[in-house]
């Protein structure tokens, strides 16, 4: 079955179409990062300009109804994708390998499902691509070689990143600024793996920091928790596509 997710991740990546949701509001951006990159104009390199690409084209094909995989939600869609496919082609991964890294992504979003939440409805956008970003930067840490500490350090340094990262998303979509976040929580993954395989720890032990996310969703006020009624949505321009 996991074998088969990730089949889903790659056949939604190669499909990927340029068009416009149904609002308007997102589509295309995918194209334009891959052409971006084919000019290699990104100062990020080359690996990251993929992650970039990957993460905007998936998260645009959930806007676009397309099949995704939510990992581990459809808003944070893009995020594991991303980061995993790119390092397989990359690093010439052998399939199982990333299998096993998904089996790895599952355990830490099981851990924060059952210590806080995955729901931006609950938590806040932190507990959505917060919660997928530890997960890629877990699954990618296992993949490089890292041991059972620097795996959970990846996963707490990526989690940190995004505390108290509120979802607003406009005119109740899953689009704006959804797709875009899915690029941050991708190279946040990244980086955060970066430090982990250097030595670099969390001050806060992983476990400890997934609290405190659940500590800060509880308190975040419901306009902050997927309503629409603040942050981004609430601006002028939010306020404009409202239907």
């Amino acid at each position: 079955m996991m074998q088969e997710m990730y089949h889903a991740m790659v056949l939604a990546d190669e499909g990927y179409q340029q068009e416009k949701s149904s609002s308007g509001m997102v589509g295309g951006a995918g194209a334009l990062m891959a052409e971006w990159n084919r000019n290699g104009k990104t100062l990020a390199g080359s690996f990251l300009g993929q992650v970039m690409e990957r993460a905007l084209k998936m998260a645009e094909s959930n806007a676009c109804m397309k099949r995704i995989v939510a990992a581990p939600t459809a808003g944070s869609c893009g995020v594991l994708p991303a980061v995993l496919i790119t390092y397989q082609k990359e690093e010439n991964c052998p399939e199982e390998e990333v299998v096993k890294a998904l089996f790895v992504s599952a355990g830490i979003g099981g851990i924060i499902a059952s210590r806080a939440s995955i729901a931006g409805a609950q938590g806040g956008c932190q507990a959505e691509i917060g919660s997928a970003s530890a997960m890629a930067a877990g699954a990618l840490t296992f993949l490089r070689g890292g041991n059972l500490q620097q795996i959970y350090e990846a996963a707490a340094l990526a989690l940190k990143g995004l505390l108290g990262l509120v979802c607003d998303p406009v005119a109740g979509l899953v689009e704006v600024p959804c797709v875009k976040r899915n690029v941050i929580g991708s190279v946040n993954a990244v980086t955060s793996s970066d430090m982990a395989m250097a030595g670099i720890c969390s001050f806060i032990p992983v476990d400890q920091v997934i609290d405190a996310m659940d500590e800060i969703g509880r308190n975040m006020p419901c306009q902050y928790r997927e309503t629409s009624e603040g942050g981004l949505a609430a601006t002028p321009a939010g306020k404009a596509v409202t239907l």
